[in-house]
């Protein structure tokens, strides 16, 4: 049974960073496309970043673009989502998430397995 385990997450001021972690089990995980996802109060869910099983290819948000940066260990079974410049709007708790195959989708009903999340705020 696959198992998503977020870490990392917590009070930051503006401009700080934090590194989330994601570890997995139960699966083959190399073979498995991962993503990031976050759920601000009263908001939707929406996509952060992706990362490709094959390639390490990988996909952002416009919203964080250029300020965060997704990254993974296969050997680890690991999952990083380095945030750095954080402002209060990145406030949300953070999700990762994992489905088989290659390809990098956007769209949070693509991804099968889920973590139970990690709160992340940023203060102004």
């Amino acid at each position: 049974q696959v198992q998503l385990v977020e870490s990392g997450g917590g009070l930051v001021q503006a401009g700080g960073s934090l590194r989330l972690s994601c570890a997995a089990s139960g699966g083959t995980f190399s073979i498995y496309s991962r993503g990031w996802f976050r759920q601000a109060p009263g908001k939707e869910r929406e996509f952060v970043a992706a990362i490709s099983s094959i390639g390490g290819g990988t996909t952002y948000a416009d919203s964080v673009k250029g300020r965060f940066t997704i990254s993974r260990d296969n050997a680890k079974n690991t999952l990083w989502l380095q945030m750095d410049s954080l402002k209060p709007e990145d406030t949300a708790v953070y999700y990762c998430a994992a489905k088989r195959g290659g390809t990098v989708l956007t769209a949070g009903q693509s991804y099968p397995y889920w973590g139970q999340g990690t709160q992340v705020t940023v203060s102004s």
